[in-house]
């Protein structure tokens, strides 16, 4: 898929994510084809898609397919995902408010799960960490070009301005990790997560500091997003616990395997 064809499947992503969210973006997904995307282009159908997901703000019960198909298994289902601290839970295909912090997302706790594939699951929720985070870092930005203090807007103010640095770098850097990460390698998928979801934390308390009182509102958007991170970061191993993980195993085998051809 060429990068004309990737933009107007974008537009068109775009426009399901802003006209539903839950079954039925679901549903619209299955209309535009998602499954056979997947199968065709999992790199492509994956970065986009939940990169559009954390950006709009929507959801939909996409990441269930992402693990069935990696783990050989028709879509359409679901399947128990390991969450942190120990406990599984699974997404809903149907509209239920969820037991999680974001209610929104229809996640229910489940008795402990079949092991299943995590690596494509793992670069699915990075890409959805990041788009997130981009979100957030967005109405930041626009916040502070719009208020004013003393005279000028607080985008002019250096300790402003390097929150919003700061949180620019680690979302590039997390992209940066995700690209680079095939979906199949479980230990780059395993860092490509755990930066991800360091990243969009990041964004969470740097533009939330930006935002002042506003972002606690719920009226404002920023916490919808700070809440879907949270959960998300949670989901198929937090940050905190991918990177002991990571370092337990590189202890053990005494030896760091090579990522990147760089």
């Amino acid at each position: 898929m060429d990068a004309a064809e990737q933009e107007l499947l974008a537009g068109t992503l775009r426009k399901a994510m802003a006209a539903g969210s839950g079954q039925a973006l679901d549903a619209a997904m299955s209309d535009l084809g998602w499954v056979e995307l997947l199968d065709d282009a999992p790199d492509v159908a994956t970065a986009l898609v939940f990169r559009l997901l954390g950006e709009s703000g929507a959801q939909a019960p996409l990441l269930n397919d992402v693990l069935l198909r990696a783990a050989g298994h028709d879509a359409g289902g679901t399947v128990p995902m390991p969450y942190v601290g120990g406990t599984w839970v699974v997404w809903d295909r149907a509209d239920k408010p969820g037991e999680t912090l974001d209610d929104e997302l229809p996640l229910r706790t489940s008795a402990n799960g079949s092991q299943v594939p995590l690596a494509a699951g793992r670069v699915a929720l990075g890409w959805w960490l990041v788009g997130a985070g981009r979100a957030m870092l967005d109405l930041a930005r626009s916040h502070a070009m719009e208020r004013a203090q003393f005279g000028r807007p607080i985008a002019s103010f250096q300790a402003v301005r390097h929150r919003l640095a700061e949180t620019l770098v680690a979302l590039d850097g997390a992209e940066a990790t995700l690209r680079a990460a095939p979906d199949d390698a479980a230990l780059g998928a395993l860092l490509a997560k755990a930066a991800a979801g360091r990243a969009a934390l990041t964004a969470a308390r740097h533009c939330q500091q930006v935002l002042g009182g506003l972002g606690f509102t719920a009226e404002h958007g920023l916490q919808r997003h700070v809440r879907r991170v949270l959960v998300l970061d949670g989901l198929l191993g937090s940050a905190h616990e991918l990177t002991r993980e990571a370092g337990t195993r590189l202890r053990e085998e005494g030896a760091a395997p090579r990522l990147v051809d760089l």
